[in-house]
């Protein structure tokens, strides 16, 4: 058998064989054209790519065709796709692979980043826009409105789309274990969003930079792993930056200053829980599948909440939305940019490296502090942000010292 291996979207190269394929994109599909020895026969398979060039692991099976009409069966697996000897095929040089894939994976990768910043500071700004300057004071319903949004969409993406594999959960014990994720994600989502409604967004990303020191301290409590004296050392200007921020924010609120610390916690410890409670070969899953079972069981937790906690919230929107429709509108929007969060988190992930990933991380925190800034015109200190800056330096170095003693 012949094969050829799918590179990308856009790329087949030909692995055996003897002469080259020609290949052009039609829409969500891209049709491959195979010369075969006979001048007068053209071989034509179509195969739909599923999006963002990801690859399933099942089997599919394509119907090919040549100019009399006759056809027959092409096997599809593993991101491979094999032919028959009757197909031979030119193997494409590493130069000519090269030069296609280069410029169009730079502006893809460009794209996933743009998309994941636009993303990840759209809705931060807009939660803050809805739960403090519009005057929505329903944090727990708008979580779950998120959630209901993740839930959707990562069933579309995986299912139809088949961005990713689908991965099922395979025994009651994992089930109960993605649960319980659930539920402190949940905490985390709720508690940041609360603090939103007291904090400016410049306070608020000072915080969460903290991330590491709570997950460094989980992480010994929980599974007595010890990191090395270096990267404790570098914890200390993460904290010490907050405390200084602390100190110089005009707008410091104490409530939201622990609700904030909550969520953060929160995210640490659900960070440290997952590599615990999903350690297993058999139990692991990709943060696409993990979504799409968290998202629901989320919703059922919030449920309750919000119809405890926020009394007649379902009712207050609609009449909200019958003085200003647009409060439908944000909210729509603001739940499908809750999902995009997750996927371009993953997408970026997939496609850039560790250490490119933590740059991006570290300046994403500081380029949705400006944006609020020069949105919202909340008052800052230079003490504010010196602290700030210092608690992104000492993450910096965290990182970098994580990345030695491994």
């Amino acid at each position: 058998m012949a094969q050829i291996t799918l590179i990308s979207p856009t790329t087949v190269i030909a692995i055996t064989g003897m002469r080259k394929k020609l290949s052009e994109i039609s829409g969500a599909s891209v049709r491959y054209k195979l010369s075969s020895l006979s001048p007068h026969v053209n071989w034509n398979i179509q195969k739909h790519i599923p999006w963002f060039g990801f690859t399933t692991s099942s089997n599919y099976y394509y119907s090919y065709g040549k100019n009399n009409n006759t056809s027959g069966v092409v096997n599809v697996s593993e991101g491979a796709i094999s032919v028959p000897h009757g197909w031979p095929l030119e193997k494409v040089s590493e130069d000519q692979k090269g030069s296609k894939m280069k410029g169009s994976s730079r502006f893809f990768t460009i794209g996933l980043v743009a998309a994941w910043y636009s993303s990840n500071i759209g809705v931060l700004l807009l939660n803050k826009y809805l739960l403090s300057n519009y005057g929505f004071k329903y944090p727990i319903f708008l979580t779950m409105c998120h959630m209901t949004a993740c839930s959707l969409f990562s069933y579309v993406a995986i299912a139809w789309m088949k961005i990713v594999p689908m991965q099922t959960i395979r025994s009651r014990v994992q089930f109960f274990k993605i649960s319980a994720l659930s539920l402190i994600f949940c905490v985390s989502v709720v508690f940041g969003n609360i603090s939103l409604r007291y904090l400016p967004v410049s306070f608020n990303q000072a915080i969460g930079a903290t991330t590491p020191f709570f997950t460094a301290i989980f992480a010994y409590i929980m599974t007595f792993k010890r990191e090395a004296w270096l990267t404790y050392l570098t914890l200390v200007p993460v904290v010490t930056g907050v405390v200084i921020a602390s100190g110089g924010e005009p707008s410091f609120h104490l409530f939201g200053f622990i609700v904030c610390i909550a969520a953060t916690a929160a995210r640490a410890l659900k960070s440290v829980l997952q590599g615990i409670l999903l350690s297993s070969e058999g139990e692991k899953l990709n943060s696409m599948n993990l979504l799409l079972y968290m998202a629901p069981m989320a919703v059922v937790f919030l449920l309750p909440a919000t119809l405890i906690m926020e009394e007649n919230v379902v009712g207050i929107t609609l009449a909200l939305a019958r003085d200003d429709v647009k409060i439908i509108w944000y909210l729509l929007f603001n739940s499908a940019l809750a999902y995009f969060v997750n996927l371009t988190n993953f997408l970026v992930t997939k496609h850039t490296s560790a250490l490119t990933l933590q740059v991006l991380g570290n300046a994403k925190g500081a380029v949705a502090v400006v944006v609020s800034i020069l949105i919202f015109r909340n008052p800052v200190s230079v003490t504010g942000m010196m602290g700030y800056a210092l608690t992104v330096f000492g993450v910096i170095l965290y990182s970098e010292a994580k990345k030695r003693t491994k």
